[in-house]
């Protein structure tokens, strides 16, 4: 009796943990690559404000042709810059920043800023290792559930400034409730 109870105990528990996982797709971003497409997961519980911002943009067609313009190998993939310059803005305004005490790790998804905390607009960046230290620092708002390696293959910048020449872009950004 007391097997059986504690088995129904862990299917519950499994079946509970499969729901909260469940992908919602009013906030998860299907990124095209030329490798194939990115799924990321949005955070509103970490930053609202961002995760609103990126989906108004990525509804406008805003991200669709957007170069990543700085890669580091080893670091991140960063994009969301209209000009491809890294100076760039969409023409909503800039965010607070929302900073959290979630780490940043291999898959998250973080705003990029100048040095003003309060400056996040349209562009952002994906981890690949080394992001530890952007914890707390810039605003966390999605992380790759799946596609990483398209991420990964990602045209590299310049050793030191991640500038690429030639670039890779999204082809094509969309809300998963939106793609069809």
């Amino acid at each position: 009796m007391l097997r059986s109870s504690i088995a129904i105990l862990a299917i519950a528990g499994a079946l509970g943990a499969a729901q909260a996982q469940a992908p919602d797709p009013k906030n998860t971003l299907i990124l095209e690559t030329k490798d194939g497409p990115v799924t990321i997961r949005l955070r509103p519980d970490l930053a609202p404000k961002h995760v609103a911002q990126i989906k108004a943009l990525t509804q406008k067609g805003f991200y669709d042709g957007i170069v990543f313009h700085r890669v580091i190998d080893g670091f991140m993939a960063q994009t969301g810059d209209p000009t491809g310059t890294g100076t760039g803005k969409s023409d909503l305004p800039n965010l607070p920043a929302e900073f959290t005490p979630t780490p940043y790790k291999v898959g998250s998804v973080g705003m990029a800023r100048s040095s003003s905390p309060d400056s996040a607009n349209s562009q952002f960046f994906i981890c690949y290792e080394g992001c530890g230290p952007l914890t707390g620092q810039y605003t966390l708002f999605g992380e790759v559930v799946s596609g990483m390696e398209a991420v990964r293959k990602i045209k590299k910048g310049a050793a030191g400034s991640g500038q690429v020449t030639g670039p890779d872009k999204i082809v094509k950004m969309r809300l998963q409730s939106d793609a069809r």
